[in-house]
């Protein structure tokens, strides 16, 4: 199974305080002893490297090079498709930009599960949303 990693799961794995960052470790360890295959996209990759670009973090900088670029971790394109359906989803739920285009890339690519810590998402019924609690 493709489990989509929201961006806030990948902050919180990376940098997040105790106990988002254990429990976000914890379930990408779960979901790996399962034979699940973790993935995110390339607005993940943006999202998560804006602060420490910012912050002039150059180690956090490479943590997050380090995780994008490992060659377990599925990295899915957006292309024009995943625009269109984001266009469909932000209309239709009133979600936020980056939130369409994150559930349209994990439906587009076929993931059967999104990983998020946004409660909100849960009413979006294309893809199981499961709620890191």
């Amino acid at each position: 199974m493709i489990v989509y990693l929201d961006s806030m799961i990948v902050i919180y794995l990376m940098e997040g305080p105790d106990p988002f960052r254990v429990k976000a470790k914890d379930r990408i360890d779960q979901l790996v002893a399962a034979g699940d295959e973790a993935a995110v996209s390339d607005l993940t990759r943006l999202e998560c490297r804006v602060k420490p670009i910012r912050l002039g973090d150059a180690s956090l900088l490479a943590d997050y090079d380090a995780f994008f670029d490992a060659p377990d971790l599925l990295k899915f394109a957006l292309p024009g498709s995943v625009f269109e359906r984001a266009t469909g989803i932000r209309a239709q739920y009133g979600f936020r930009l980056a939130d369409s285009l994150n559930l349209a890339a994990a439906v587009e690519h076929g993931a059967a599960r999104f990983l998020t810590n946004d409660v909100q998402l849960r009413q979006f019924p294309d893809v199981t949303v499961e709620i890191l609690t």
